[in-house]
């Protein structure tokens, strides 16, 4: 491994030099399956053939222009999201950590040009992840995340999930500007925000004119079984979501959506990106929409989802020792383990099965959305030949 790069990762040991649909296939040949997916990233595996195909059409007509011209597949894109959800206008982004930063930017522009320039304030739940950069390591308050970057910007908090008192509290105060919520979060141990929860902050928000962000960056574009998330419930709805990952198939893009309403500050010069938005993202994307957004592609996406979490439950009653309890929502799937998830993990890559890692000592699968039962069979043989080898470690 070069040093010439910064040493912010700790890399696991395959190197991969080429993928096909849920397999990574390393430098010495060896088949490995992909239950990552680039962190919920790939939702249609490696290579997909419509993906490719969208990637190289353009690449041969125009990769770059910046925003100071028109970008059509920015406008199709824009159209087909703000027909699919709540949301009437969309900002595009390279990644989802940039979608955020753009929400928390309206948030507060929202309250000013409505004269309330003090309500700059915006809370977030604890567990919550938003990404790296540092307004979103700020917003999500995450300690081990903020150590040795100086002090804290001011306007953010984190607050209790299950403390509705502070949750009232906190909304109540004059200098708030919004609250952002993962309706599943992946990185906090994916975990499911309660029906009742989120619709209580709609309500709330609603009252007190507080700006609903959702951070459908992980849980978002079918991840779940429904295309966002939060259309699992009624009455739940945001003012402003973004949205990332599984949006590019792989390829770095992200969006920040929000309302009319939501959107009444942001006019020419308060945002912009020189990439965000470019022709080989929307293109992409689209492509990568198109197919997401299939009502049947994501049936099939949930009866695979809870194919895999039924045999998971079958291997938690198995393994009483190793698994604790299963999360999460389709195919964003936590397993709470007894033992170190990092070993779990390394013991994974052992029968060639890649996991992810998460708070509270899960693992995560987060499979391609178009995984086949046979794939998910497979999956569920590896992760079983996992367990019992960690049983017979723990007993050596």
């Amino acid at each position: 491994m070069t040093h010439a790069l910064m040493n912010v990762y700790n890399r696991a040991a395959p190197v991969f030099v080429r993928g096909e649909g849920p397999w990574l296939f390393s430098e010495s040949g060896d088949a490995y399956l992909d239950c990552v997916s680039g962190i919920a990233t790939n939702a249609l595996g490696h290579a997909h053939p419509r993906l490719r195909a969208a990637l190289d059409k353009q690449a041969g007509k125009l990769w770059h222009i910046s925003n100071m011209f028109r970008v059509p597949g920015q406008e199709r894109l824009a159209e087909k999201l703000t027909s699919s959800c709540f949301a009437d206008q969309v900002f595009f982004t390279n990644s989802g950590a940039e979608a955020v930063e753009c929400a928390l930017k309206l948030a507060r522009r929202y309250h000013y040009v409505r004269g309330r320039p003090e309500r700059t304030w915006v809370y977030s739940l604890s567990g919550a992840f938003h990404g790296r950069t540092y307004a979103t390591i700020n917003a999500a308050g995450n300690p081990s995340y903020l150590e040795g970057f100086g002090e804290r910007l001011p306007g953010y908090s984190a607050l209790p999930i299950d403390d509705q008192a502070a949750l009232a509290k906190a909304l109540a105060r004059p200098e708030t500007a919004a609250i952002i919520v993962e309706p599943v979060q992946g990185e906090g141990g994916a975990r499911e925000l309660p029906r009742a929860l989120l619709r209580w902050l709609r309500r709330e928000c609603s009252r007190r004119d507080v700006l609903l962000i959702y951070d459908e960056v992980q849980s978002g574009m079918g991840r779940t079984g429904r295309l966002f998330a939060h259309q699992w419930h009624h009455g739940c709805e945001p003012d402003v979501m973004a949205i990332a990952k599984a949006l590019g198939g792989g390829f770095p893009v992200g969006a920040c959506l929000a309302s009319e309403a939501a959107s009444v500050g942001m006019v020419p010069g308060t945002h912009g990106s020189t990439f965000g938005g470019n022709p080989l993202a929307m293109a992409v994307a689209e492509a990568a929409f198109d197919i997401i957004a299939e009502a049947a592609f994501l049936q099939t996406s949930r009866t695979i989802a809870e194919f895999l979490r039924d045999g998971l439950s079958v291997l938690a009653q198995a393994h009483p020792n190793i698994v604790k309890e299963i999360r999460g929502k389709g195919m964003l799937i936590g397993v709470a383990l007894h033992p170190n998830n990092r070993a779990f993990i390394a013991s994974a890559r052992q029968q060639r099965l890649l996991l992810a890692g998460g708070g509270d000592n899960i693992v995560r699968l987060l499979p391609p959305l178009n995984l086949t039962t046979a794939e998910a069979r497979e999956a569920l043989d590896r992760f079983e030949r996992t367990c019992a080898a960690m049983t017979l470690a723990e007993a050596s």
